[in-house]
């Protein structure tokens, strides 16, 4: 969802600074590493020293690197496989920073280890949920579906650690937590189920074709 309605708006933002980057001969590799680096100080540093609020802060300053070097590489007409392969690769990287250092601090200064749970659940889910849609697509089928994809995960994870870090109770981040993992539960069944109609529809398109061939 967030991926359809907001990519525009973050375009449109962030486009100016990826064309200064580009100018100062700044390489779409270079910012996905930088911005993968501070995603995950934020998510292993500043979150197990307790520092929700301002690690989250730190975390916002990174993130959207995501966007910049893909605004870069459009802009410099790359379109080979290596960028595409970082990319996705340190996202696993990032992702599994953030939910690690959030169950880090649950489990140790936090005390509340049903937050620790729920937040290493979230990241296994995560994982599978990019898992899938990766396998698929080297399978050549499409799984860009579901409920939760890694803008919205990111998205609840980050504002309500923050407010957690500002004061709001905790039992709003393990609801929040809970609510992703559920969420992520039914995009797992829904990429796995498109991905199934897709294999069947191809099985069956083939044997079609061998009917006619025999005719």
């Amino acid at each position: 969802m967030l991926n359809k309605y907001a990519r525009g708006f973050f375009t449109a933002l962030f486009t100016p600074l990826a064309t200064w980057l580009i100018r100062h001969r700044v390489s779409p590799d270079a910012v996905t590493i930088i911005g993968t680096l501070g995603v995950m100080i934020g998510g292993l540093v500043f979150y197990p020293l307790g520092q929700l609020f301002w690690g989250t802060i730190f975390i916002v300053l990174f993130v959207f690197s995501d966007v910049i070097d893909g605004i870069m590489a459009r802009q410099q007409e790359r379109k080979g496989k290596w960028g595409a392969f970082l990319d996705s690769t340190l996202d696993r990287f990032a992702d599994g920073s953030l939910f690690a250092g959030v169950s880090i601090w649950f489990f140790t200064g936090g005390d509340n280890d049903a937050i620790g749970i729920a937040a290493l659940i979230c990241l296994v889910l995560g994982m599978l949920v990019s898992y899938i849609r990766s396998k698929a697509e080297s399978l050549g089928f499409d799984a860009n579906v579901g409920l939760a994809e890694r803008a919205e995960r990111l998205v609840f994870l980050l504002t309500a650690t923050g407010l957690v870090g500002l004061g709001v109770p905790e039992p709003v981040l393990l609801i929040v937590l809970l609510a992703l993992c559920l969420a992520s539960g039914v995009t797992i069944f829904q990429r796995m189920s498109t991905v199934r109609r897709q294999a069947t529809a191809e099985v069956l398109g083939k044997k079609d074709l061998g009917k006619d061939t025999q005719q």
